[in-house]
């Protein structure tokens, strides 16, 4: 295998990390943005919510865009989109162009995971694929930790607006190292004929076919694993979610903590998460080199790591804090070990190689809805509780149930999906296609 396969993921690793701090940056600031610009709880639910309405839009675009242009170019533009407008963030006065802001940075970064997802399919073999997805999707999670004391350190030296210009400017960086190192498997020049034709033959047969292996873009939506890949992402996002948007809220609003205990503390359940991301990759992997079937190695990760962050409701009924972080570490780990797996899934069940992107978008699309009613429900529940965070704790725990028995029943075996049959003719007439899993 070409060694520089690594080094590819780990600038994926990179984008994510970058991606994430900048999403997360308006989470770390919301309590001060709420102060400065007047909002209540309903109303900074909405404003949070508004990311989540153009990333999840956008994911089958970006998906559809990424399997065409390749993510050498695809993964550069989207950088440089969300870039800017996480810079002009820090020149908003009104709820209203925050939200709009929110709203555009959403269509940038919805182009990240598929680029992601598309690198790791073509620079690493299927038994490795666990583990590079887990490297770069890991990166939501030192991105989301690495906010806490970045941005905290920021407002406390300088004001909450300052903290947008310096993320924005990161992911401009980014970019020239990316444009510099980056090109597909079969076009860089450190790549040599051997390696390639290694690379090649341990990934799925099926997808190193160009064209569409006979299953078009919309019949991926006739198969019952992709529906399952939907709907269970949906349920981890639910609880990723609650992390990202009110979880910096909670611990100063519920848990009274200072700005640097927020900053020190409130990263724990990103930084745990890092290597449970890793070694949630890495024990799939494992397990199939071992003998074990792809389905039984993938679902086994899937199915432990959503029930082990259903922990996540215990922190509503303790009054220790430090029993209320240990839950959130163990739910936030949870749900990485999970997301590893998940990551691998477009590469695994993809028909040929021009779905992995597109199924990408589809599975992130489809879960990061979850955005819009964690944000959104979570101000209303509190604005009607008077700032009760129970109930929304309990939901999230329910939702990581729902999410492994998703992976368990409705996704089906974990391999490349197989061309739609036809049945025979009646009368002139083609039945329907029926759906295979």
């Amino acid at each position: 295998m070409p060694r520089l396969r690594w080094i590819m993921v780990i600038l994926c690793f990179a984008a994510t990390t970058i991606n994430y701090i900048d999403r997360a940056t308006v989470s770390v600031a919301a309590p001060f943005i709420a102060r400065d610009l007047h909002l209540g709880p309903a109303v900074l639910g909405v404003v949070l919510s508004g990311f989540f309405w153009t990333y999840a839009a956008m994911q089958v675009p970006a998906g559809l865009v990424v399997d065409r242009l390749g993510p050498r170019l695809a993964y550069a533009v989207a950088v440089l989109w969300w870039s800017f407008f996480t810079a002009v963030t820090s020149v908003v006065n009104s709820a209203a162009l925050l939200f709009g802001c929110r709203f555009a940075l959403g269509v940038g970064e919805a182009g990240s995971y598929p680029c992601n997802t598309k690198v790791a399919a073509q620079w690493f073999p299927t038994r490795e694929r666990g583990l590079a997805s887990g490297i770069f999707d890991s990166g939501s999670r030192a991105g989301s930790a690495l906010s806490m004391p970045l941005i905290a350190l920021l407002i406390s030296f300088t004001g909450w607006r300052l903290a947008f210009v310096v993320t924005g400017l990161v992911g401009v960086v980014w970019v020239v190292a990316w444009l510099l190192l980056y090109h597909d498997p079969d076009r860089h020049s450190g790549v040599t004929p051997g390696e390639l034709a290694a690379l090649r033959a341990a990934q799925p047969a099926a997808q190193a076919q160009g064209a569409d292996a006979g299953v078009p873009f919309r019949a991926l939506f006739r198969y019952r694993t992709v529906w399952g890949m939907m709907i269970g992402f949906f349920c981890l996002n639910f609880v990723f979610y609650f992390y990202t948007t009110w979880f910096p809220t909670y611990l100063v609003q519920a848990r009274n903590f200072s700005l640097h205990q927020l900053g020190v503390l409130g990263m724990l359940p990103g930084l745990a998460a890092v290597p449970s991301a890793w070694i949630g990759g890495w024990t799939s992997d494992r397990l199939y080199r071992a003998g074990w079937s792809l389905t039984a190695a993938r679902k086994t990760c899937l199915v432990g790591g959503m029930l082990l962050s259903s922990v996540i409701t215990l922190s509503a009924f303790t009054r220790s804090d430090a029993l209320c972080l240990t839950f959130f570490t163990t739910a936030y780990a949870g749900i990485a070990f999970a997301g590893a797996n998940i990551w691998s899934l477009p590469a695994d069940v993809a028909p040929s190689a021009a779905h992995v992107a597109s199924l990408s978008g589809i599975q992130n699309g489809a879960a990061n809805l979850s955005g819009i009613l964690t944000a959104t429900m979570t101000g209303v529940i509190l604005k009607i509780t008077g700032g009760s965070f129970i109930a929304p704790l309990c939901i999230t725990g329910g939702f990581c149930v729902l999410g492994a028995m998703t992976y368990l029943f409705v996704v089906g075996p974990i391999a490349p999906l197989p061309p739609l049959v036809r049945r025979t003719p009646v009368a002139g007439r083609a039945l329907p296609e029926p759906t295979r899993a």
